[in-house]
């Protein structure tokens, strides 16, 4: 067991250089030798400790940072995209609306009133970009699992998926709907 928790810190030290350098250019090569593990073997237990590989948690931090910075409104989303570290304006903008729901531009032209007067680390927490796994409706509210006997007995539902639904990515949730999750925090 202490050999688990000595790779969970070894873990955690990558990520937590992940969190800290962003905006540099990062790599699985340096990421694992930051933890002390071959690159294979680090994204391997990576993914099984945090659900994602490191490329896709530092994405989705860099993304995160820059909801942050478009909110504020002075800078071009091409500023952005580089201040955070992305080298291609195009990839960011399809990961940025892969995980917002939303183009970079038209978040930076949203009005973002909601969250004036909000603490930081609380917009940060309303605003996270969270990645839809899948098109199983048993990750939804009120879905039900592909095994289930509704779905083999061939029954329609009412909230049947249409097509394209798998491929697309919720908004971020609103203020007003994370104080009914976490009233703790408001």
């Amino acid at each position: 067991m202490a050999a688990d928790l000595d790779e969970l810190r070894r873990l955690r030290r990558a990520r937590d250089r992940m969190d800290r350098e962003y905006a540099q250019p990062l790599d699985v090569a340096s990421l694992a030798q930051t933890a002390l593990m071959s690159p294979a073997h680090f994204h391997r237990r990576f993914r099984e400790a945090y659900g994602e590989t490191p490329y896709a948690y530092l994405m989705t931090r860099r993304i995160e940072r820059a909801q942050a910075l478009l909110r504020r409104g002075d800078q071009s989303v091409t500023d952005v995209c580089f201040a955070v570290g992305c080298t291609s304006l195009g990839s960011f903008s399809s990961r940025f609306t892969e995980l917002v729901g939303e183009s970079p531009s038209a978040y930076r032209a949203r009005n973002h009133d909601e969250l004036r007067g909000t603490a930081p680390c609380h917009a940060m927490v309303v605003t996270r970009p969270r990645r839809q796994r899948g098109g199983n409706s048993a990750e939804q509210p009120g879905g039900t699992e592909h095994g289930s006997a509704e779905r083999s007995s061939g029954a329609e539902h009412s909230t049947a998926e249409q097509p394209g639904d798998a491929n697309r990515r919720r908004a971020s949730p609103t203020l007003s709907a994370w104080r009914v999750v976490v009233p703790h925090l408001f």
